[in-house]
């Protein structure tokens, strides 16, 4: 890494570059591996050199910084075993990429010639396959096919040219479902060779990962196919995912990749979005129509576009109710309509602390204060301005203010609606609705009256 490379990055507070994973005293011509253990949202790394781009926002994440080498763009990727807050209250033990699971965003310019340190201090080997890339073959990162597996302690090289511009990705192929898993993924995205094309004013990224933690525990199990109990976006869950912070007028792209075992349709409230590109590129204006649901599907990327036109806070969330909570029992009983009174009774006197649940429905859950074990989330959770908001999971917000300057991404509070614009309970007599008109009999047109069983003329 450079020295200008260095004081941008810790300018920036894009990482913390602690010991790099290969020693350069030992490997001289392998570039530094910086590595983070913050799960904020880390301000854009501005490019120290090379082409001119416009920098993306890794929500809960960061950008990898490189070096310029005799005109290659070098990264270095460590595969490792990483401790990963989900939300406050929890962490999981991952692996990932340089400290984190996802691992750091890599960004480079169509045209860019790329090369790639991966040094495995995982327990096994693995590779890296460049989801959605044309590339050599041999660097295609599928093991055994295209490539041997990097054994445990070995650092591999992958070299091709950035061809073209898109989102994508990048995850093993080597015992993928253990590896994919405990979460060994990251982003990838090539900017256009010209800064203008498609400029938006900001520009988020962020996967979709899930994980099957049992409450109390901290690994993931690995052999899960469907029943996940924790939907995350980078490996945060609600209320541990940062907001979106925009000004108001700007034009807002959202890049999403799924690399869980189930689609997800997501959904923004406040305002329509067109997708704007997919794994396979950027889609002509003159195939996009208005949305405010997109799925994206196993494998899939989806760049959505709005202009935020509208302040406030604007949930953003996948639309699979079980994907915006976190743990469940999915053996839980139904309970709405049993009145608990005569058994709650007798289990108190053996249970002291026994709380009735569910009888009336789920809303309670999300602002009672119960004991959980240990490293577990509530299943609902988070506090809004006016309550609990009764969330977990894959949700956030969009917040849209007036007034934020350009490159600030902090998170302004809680909106303040004007008067009168907030929901409120009405204390006057309930209004009557109106009838509605009789139907006109169509000419020819017969009418058949269905009489109720049991019905006799006399």
């Amino acid at each position: 890494m450079t020295n200008s490379t260095r004081r941008i990055f810790l300018k920036t507070g894009a990482a913390m570059l602690g010991a790099a994973a290969v020693s350069r005293a030992a490997q001289g011509t392998v570039p530094e591996a910086p590595s983070m253990d913050k799960p904020a949202t880390q301000a854009p790394l501005a490019p120290p050199s090379g082409r001119p781009y416009n920098a993306v926002v890794t929500l809960n994440g960061w950008t990898l910084p490189w070096r310029m080498k005799d005109g290659v763009k070098e990264f270095h990727l460590v595969a490792e075993p990483v401790v990963r807050e989900i939300a406050p209250g929890m962490k999981a033990h991952l692996w990932g990429y340089n400290g984190q699971s996802p691992g750091p965003t890599i960004e480079v310019v169509e045209g860019d010639r790329v090369r790639l340190f991966v040094t495995n201090r995982l327990p096994e080997h693995t590779t890296i396959h460049w989801h959605g890339q044309r590339l050599p073959n041999g660097m295609d990162g599928v093991g055994g096919l295209t490539q041997p597996q990097i054994p445990v302690g070995k650092t591999y090289v992958y070299e091709f040219t950035a061809k073209r511009p898109g989102t994508f990705m990048y995850h093993p192929h080597a015992d993928e479902m253990t590896q994919m898993a405990m979460g060994m993924m990251g982003f990838w995205v090539t900017h256009p060779k010209d800064p203008g094309f498609m400029r938006v004013d900001r520009d988020f990224v962020f996967l979709l990962n899930a994980y099957d933690i049992d409450p109390g525990s901290f690994t993931p199990k690995v052999n899960t196919m469907l029943e996940f109990n924790l939907w995350t976006w980078n490996s945060r869950a609600f209320p541990g995912i940062d907001p979106l912070v925009c000004r108001l007028g700007d034009r807002v792209r959202i890049r999403i990749g799924n690399l869980t075992m189930t689609s997800h349709p997501m959904h923004l409230h406040g305002h329509e979005f067109v997708v704007s590109g997919t794994d396979g590129g950027w889609t002509p204006p003159g195939s996009r129509w208005p949305e405010v649901t997109t799925d994206v599907a196993v494998g899939q990327m989806r760049a959505i576009e709005f202009d935020a036109t509208d302040s406030g806070d604007w949930a953003f969330h996948c639309h699979k109710s079980h994907h915006t909570m976190n743990a469940m029992g999915h053996g839980v009983p139904t309970m709405i309509g049993i009145d608990h009174r005569g058994v709650a009774e007798k289990i108190l006197r053996l249970v002291p602390d026994y709380m009735v649940m569910g009888e009336r429905g789920m809303a309670d859950m999300g602002a009672m204060e119960m004991p959980l074990p240990d490293n577990t989330l509530p299943m609902m959770t988070g506090t809004g301005p006016f309550g609990a908001v009764e969330m977990g999971g894959m949700f956030t917000t969009v917040k849209i203010r007036q007034g934020l300057a350009r490159n600030d991404y902090k998170d302004p509070g809680w909106y303040k609606q004007p008067p009168g614009t907030v929901a409120y309970e009405w204390n006057g007599a309930a209004p009557l609705a109106e009838r509605a008109a009789p139907a006109t009999k169509l000419p020819g047109a017969t009418f058949k009256v269905r009489k109720p069983a049991g019905h006799h003329n006399h």
